[in-house]
């Protein structure tokens, strides 16, 4: 199924039922009194997080979304009945906006979460609550209140440990394929990778990860070239990024790509200044080098081209050669990132039992 990751969309929440006006008629009662009920609350509109939604795709085609209204008050003081509320499941790891006033209303990280988009009106005051001694007859009632109504901006982020970012035609589909089940696109031709793809990296039971391959990232891609801007929020929530570079680009026909004829120095920088310019956090991630496709040079000339450039880079992370697909070199990165994910997980459980301790 095509990812679908944005989507807008209506919600109304129920209006609050109208107060009654009533009086007693009873036969031995003859100065009854008022005794009209309230009205009933209107419905809510909820989101809940959905662990087996991966897509906003189903917002493409419903839009509009709206709770039930309250049932109006009645007289012998019998309050009308609440309005059911809306609930709207969506993905795990959607972020909600309000579109008129671009605030961020929520973020939907966990199964289960559940976000109060719109609220209910509440119900209106029947005339039993209005009588006094000096008015013993009142004939006023409160109208319900309106719901809120609001139009939402939402926004998938992937859920992925792990997120790859390179030029298009750096081989990170074929990486994917490698390490996961997952079966991406690709072909030798560039932009094969036209939505992100997740794959589940397994080391053994119980022990794995989530690896996320986004479209590749062109110069310019930050103020809109290319297709990978718009992906770019997947990585926001990885722990780690695998820049993944082309050791030897090859010019293509036509020129078109763009990733050919650039050297793989000038490939990382081009990324890393087009990830400060969309969101300088992107560049602080912990970020491993994996120079990919040495398959298409002799094993000692790969091994001296990656020596060169990761010296001309002064880079001082982890950094791989391998050769995707060939599956030669992956599983050892694999084993290293399970390594490293556990690490994390630890340290942030030392810091949760820290605080409660505090």
């Amino acid at each position: 199924m095509k990812l679908v990751d944005e989507a807008e969309i209506e919600v109304i929440a129920g209006n609050g039922g109208n107060g009654c006006v009533g009086f007693r008629r009873e036969k031995f009662i003859p100065m009854g009194g008022p005794d009209g009920g309230d009205g009933g609350n209107g419905g809510s509109v909820w989101l809940v997080a959905d662990e087996n939604l991966n897509t906003l795709v189903d917002f493409r085609h419903e839009r509009s979304f709206r709770a039930q209204r309250g049932q109006n008050g009645m007289g012998r003081q019998m309050y009308g009945k609440g309005g059911e509320d809306k609930v709207i499941n969506v993905p795990v790891g959607t972020v909600v906006t309000n579109v008129d006033t671009d605030e961020v209303i929520g973020d939907l990280t966990r199964h289960g979460d559940r976000l109060l988009v719109a609220r209910g009106g509440k119900g209106g005051l029947g005339n039993m609550h209005f009588k006094s001694s000096i008015n013993r007859a009142p004939r006023q009632a409160l109208p319900g209140e309106p719901g809120e109504q609001r139009r939402l901006k939402m926004e998938l982020k992937l859920l992925a440990d792990v997120g790859l970012l390179g030029f298009p035609n750096a081989g990170k589909s074929t990486f994917v394929r490698a390490v996961s089940a997952a079966t991406p696109k690709v072909a030798d031709y560039p932009f094969t990778t036209l939505y992100p793809n997740l794959g589940v990296v397994s080391i053994e039971p119980h022990r794995s990860f989530v690896i996320a391959d986004i479209p590749g990232l062109i110069e310019g891609a930050a103020d809109g070239a290319g297709l990978g801007a718009q992906f770019l929020r997947h990585l926001q929530r990885t722990r780690l990024l695998l820049h993944l570079v082309d050791i030897a680009p090859m010019p293509l026909e036509g020129g078109a790509g763009g990733a050919e004829d650039v050297s793989p120095v000038a490939q990382v920088r081009a990324i890393e200044h087009e990830l400060g310019k969309h969101d300088p956090e992107l560049l602080a991630k912990p970020r491993w080098l994996v120079l990919n496709k040495a398959d298409l040079m002799f094993e000692d000339e790969a091994a001296q081209r990656a020596a060169e450039v990761v010296a001309e880079l002064g880079w001082t992370q982890p950094w791989y050669l391998v050769s995707a697909l060939g599956r030669e070199g992956t599983w050892p990165i694999m084993l290293e990132i399970q390594a490293f994910l556990d690490r994390l997980r630890a340290a942030q459980a030392d810091e949760q039992a820290a605080g409660q301790t505090d």
